[in-house]
């Protein structure tokens, strides 16, 4: 499985063939520098160490730079393990957005934006009580939790007010739209987890791996004249 660190720049849009505005998000996928290759016979399985967005070796502590500088890598802020990584590579070595291509397909791992702590009406959805006839006060709460007598206690799992955001979340099959190989750039279709200068994995789709077509959109079916005589 092919992976890549990266930052999102932020969000635009194109222009396909046809002329139809495409979404996009704008992701610097590269340089990625190769810091480790793990293998069955030393480490019991198969994998490659990624880092990115190069940093200063004063900030660094020193297990992690004695790690680094054991490969030879570069000082990077973002370390991330990819397994069963498909691409033959070597620590030293730098990859960047050209291992994806137009028309193939990803899924993008981020954190989602922190909102704090929320109540129930944005945090689950919820209709809230009526804003008149008398509801003094309930006009965004949740209502009775309780289970009355019997058993006299609040379910596990209820849904309540709380913290929101600020989780990793995952968002499959979406589309390269292009690759940019010069600046490392990917435009991806659709939006993704996180603010802009967040972090964010791409990885090959799961569902939808590398050499899986593009679905053409269905035509629409138009009715013979038997039918639609019928129908009048």
């Amino acid at each position: 499985m092919i992976g890549l660190i990266g930052k999102k720049l932020g969000h635009t849009r194109v222009y396909d063939a046809e002329g139809n505005v495409v979404p996009v998000t704008v992701i610097c996928a590269g340089p990625n520098y190769v810091l480790q290759c793990k293998t069955t016979e030393t480490d019991g399985y198969n994998a490659v160490q990624l880092g990115f967005d190069s940093q200063k070796k004063s900030r660094l502590n020193k297990p992690l730079l004695g790690h680094i500088e054991k490969y030879n890598g570069a000082p990077v802020k973002k370390i991330k393990e990819f397994r069963n990584f498909t691409l033959t590579v070597k620590p030293g070595d730098v990859i960047g957005a050209k291992v994806f291509a137009p028309g193939d397909f990803v899924d993008c791992i981020g954190v989602t934006k922190g909102r704090g702590f929320e109540g129930v009406v944005k945090r689950h959805g919820f209709s809230g009580g009526d804003l008149s006839h008398g509801s003094k006060g309930w006009h965004r709460r949740a209502g009775a939790i309780g289970q009355r007598l019997f058993p006299g206690t609040v379910r596990r799992g209820m849904k309540m007010p709380g913290h929101m955001g600020q989780v990793n979340r995952t968002v499959q099959n979406l589309e390269v739209v292009q690759v940019l190989e010069d600046d490392n750039i990917l435009l991806i279709k659709g939006s993704m987890p996180g603010s802009e200068g967040d972090y964010v994995i791409i990885r090959e789709s799961k569902k939808k791996p590398k050499g899986t077509p593009k679905r053409k959109a269905q035509q629409p079916v138009k009715a013979s004249k038997a039918k639609v005589a019928a129908k009048k």
